[in-house]
């Protein structure tokens, strides 16, 4: 039972280093963007964030047409 958490320990610390290479590595190096917003391909399609979506949706609408009230 201790070689196996041993064992999975060493696992997670070596994924967890290669996953951090390029910010070990590289000066100034950090992750790149893993959002939808940052993706130059969704943008590319109009694709946002759910944020974003709901954000320009609650936006009010200088194109609406006011309805007439029936009298």
């Amino acid at each position: 039972m201790l070689k196996l958490a041993l064992l999975t320990l060493i696992f997670v610390a070596i994924s967890v280093a290669l996953l951090c290479i390029k910010m070990l590595l590289v000066r100034g190096g950090k992750f790149s963007s893993t959002h939808i917003g940052g993706s130059k391909a969704m943008r590319k399609r109009g694709i946002h964030c759910v944020q974003s979506m709901d954000a320009m949706e609650r936006r009010p609408n200088s194109h609406r047409v006011e309805e007439r009230s029936r009298q």
